[in-house]
């Protein structure tokens, strides 16, 4: 019984070593010091940021409110308090991932109070989310029109 129990720690062993090839771990280290590396030159040398967004005027604004919990959902209240959205309703749950961002930044904020959120449109057609009590923003672009809409919808 020893002898089964010894063969078969060994070929336990052998199949832990072979499950990831030595060559693509190495490149992973490999890729992240190269990663590193461009980024420390970039940021050492002053290079001016590449891929963020031009600064485009607000045409267009209204506050909101986000209100909810996880299990009910989040709702959306215009500035009278009314509900113009709820993020359970008209594939809306990207209201759900918004108000998680804007809770956890308010915490690390230190800021306690629900105020409201500025919602914009702006000229180049993007839609933003700004919360002036962390000055923290948000772009919605690159999330999907599904998502990207439970929010523009508001300032149709």
């Amino acid at each position: 019984m020893a002898h089964q129990t010894s063969s078969l720690a060994n070929q336990m062993k052998m199949r832990d070593r072979e499950m990831v090839p030595r060559v693509l771990v190495l490149a992973m280290f490999g890729l992240m010091a190269a990663s590193l590396a461009i980024v420390a030159f970039a940021r050492l040398t002053d290079q001016p940021m590449r891929g963020v967004p031009q600064a485009s005027a607000i045409v267009q604004e209204t506050a909101i409110t986000l209100e909810g919990t996880r299990n009910d959902g989040v709702r959306v209240l215009d500035a009278t308090g009314a509900e113009i959205a709820m993020s359970q309703e008209n594939r809306a749950g990207f209201i759900d991932v918004i108000w998680v961002a804007v809770k956890r930044t308010r915490k690390l904020e230190g800021v306690t109070a629900n105020t409201p959120l500025r919602l914009v449109r702006r000229a180049n057609g993007h839609t933003a989310i700004i919360d002036p009590a962390t000055d923290w923003s948000i772009e919605l672009i690159g999330y999907g029109a599904d998502n990207v809409a439970a929010f523009a919808r508001l300032l149709d």
